[in-house]
């Protein structure tokens, strides 16, 4: 068993904190994970994900490199390789401000950092697949419930790219967030702009959003 200790599920109601006073505590909560933990989260959840049924099909797929405590999806990624997936990284889009591209992600690719430190593939370089050709998009949450209530880093990207799923979902892809299981909360207010999930997949379980 390891020294450190996993935190708790978040159990108060979040109505009485702000969204930047939940965001930040439950941020400050992923950035005290030990290295090993953060391991073991990742071994579990490439199980869950090879086992969630939103994945069975998807070929294409985007992911994100883990930073700040998110859980990571890296071991996923390696697994899935091996059965022909292809993987995608997210891009600042250099013109359209507050929305992403998303560029093909394999071993060797040439990464540097955007405006925020988060490694990416260049903009110029690679060819960018169109959003609506993604079979699925696994993202990171700060915060979720089991009503499909979210809490993101607050940049709205995701919400923006994906606008166009709430008006034809038929072409959207299958929208996954990625957290730690000690991130759910009781409860989270849906905003009119939050894009809907198709699940929230953690260490321990998977959620399905109806």
């Amino acid at each position: 068993m390891s020294q450190f200790l996993t935190p708790q599920p978040f159990t108060r109601h979040p109505d009485k904190l702000s969204r930047s006073q939940l965001r930040k505590h439950l941020r400050q909560c992923r950035q005290t994970l030990s290295t090993e933990q953060q391991r073991r989260a990742s071994e579990q959840l490439a199980l869950c994900l090879l086992n969630n049924q939103d994945l069975h099909r998807a070929k294409h797929i985007a992911v994100y490199l883990a930073n700040d405590g998110e859980i990571d999806p890296h071991l996923y990624v390696t697994m899935a390789r091996l059965k022909g997936i292809h993987f995608y990284l997210p891009v600042l889009h250099p013109i359209h401000p507050g929305r992403l591209v998303f560029s093909p992600y394999y071993d060797g690719v040439e990464l540097t950092a955007n405006r925020f430190g988060i490694p990416e593939p260049a903009f110029s370089k690679g060819l960018k697949r169109p959003v609506w050709a993604l079979d699925a998009v696994l993202f990171p949450l700060v915060g979720f419930d089991e009503q499909g209530g979210r809490l993101g880093m607050g940049g709205g990207f995701y919400d923006r790219t994906f606008a166009f799923s709430r008006l034809r979902p038929r072409l959207a892809p299958k929208l996954v967030g990625l957290a730690h299981d000690f991130q759910k909360v009781e409860r989270l207010p849906v905003e009119p702009w939050d894009v809907p999930l198709h699940s929230v997949v953690t260490d321990k379980q998977v959620y399905r959003v109806k």
